[in-house]
């Protein structure tokens, strides 16, 4: 059984088995977090993992089906952390996942600096405009926009809490590929790993996928880009498995 509250619904974590407490209201995941959660390098077998900006626990629940190691979620709105820990609770997670409530920029004066062999995160994508064009709702405005962390806190917190030679891994909008290089190499981390995301063939990407490794050797590899939807505005065969499982 799950305690619902106001308009949440339970929903199901597409091809895992596994559920999610979701809210129109408050929060919904997106394709962006599913595509970091299948593009991030995690150990197999063990390993410490910590994402963060976690919303509702959607990447903490996808990484949990491809590693046995332990993975911590960080969330500074309570709305969304409630929604994560009731959700772990749910999938019976309890002994390998867990939530905290709190700043991502506090983490590793909390958690210590060099702990975890993979940090993931889907930060806020917007810089805070005037208050008049911000979302209504604090709780998307928060997640959206540059409110309460922007993309170097994100970047700082992560190269503090990853092991040398660990893995970061962030989803981002193209438009921020330079300040993302010129922020990670600042803080130690070396992309490695970049794939595009767009939304057509012949359209322009929209979504970006990088990984860095803390103190790596300059090497970048671009990957095949994917195109989520077809001509006939369908999901694609790459974007299917990845949403669903193989057929």
């Amino acid at each position: 059984m799950v305690n619902l509250k106001g308009d949440e619904r339970l929903d199901f974590l597409l091809a895992e088995e596994l559920r999610i407490i979701q809210s129109p209201s408050v929060f919904a995941f997106s394709l962006d977090a599913v595509l970091l959660a299948r593009f991030v390098y995690v150990p197999i077998q063990k390993g410490k993992l910590i994402d963060l900006c976690s919303g509702n626990g959607v990447i903490p629940l996808f990484l949990s089906t491809r590693t046995k190691g332990t993975i911590v979620g960080v969330e500074i709105q309570a709305r969304l952390h409630d929604m994560a820990v009731r959700s772990i609770q749910y999938n019976q997670l309890d002994d390998r996942l867990s939530m905290i409530h709190g700043d991502i920029k506090e983490m590793p004066k909390i958690l210590g600096h060099a702990k975890f062999d993979v940090v993931t995160c889907n930060p806020p994508y917007f810089r805070t405009p005037a208050t008049r064009e911000i979302n209504e709702n604090e709780h998307l405005a928060i997640a959206r926009h540059e409110i309460l962390c922007t993309l170097e806190d994100a970047i700082k917190s992560a190269s503090q809490l990853v092991r040398q030679g660990g893995k970061v891994a962030f989803v981002h909008r193209p438009g921020r590929l330079i300040d993302m290089i010129e922020l990670m190499r600042k803080y130690r981390l070396e992309p490695k790993r970049i794939q595009l995301v767009y939304p057509k063939a012949g359209k322009e990407a929209n979504t970006l996928l990088v990984e860095a490794i803390k103190d790596g050797s300059p090497d970048l590899k671009i990957e095949n880009p994917l195109i989520v939807y077809n001509e006939e505005n369908e999901y694609t065969p790459e974007i299917r498995e990845i949403l669903y499982g193989k057929e």
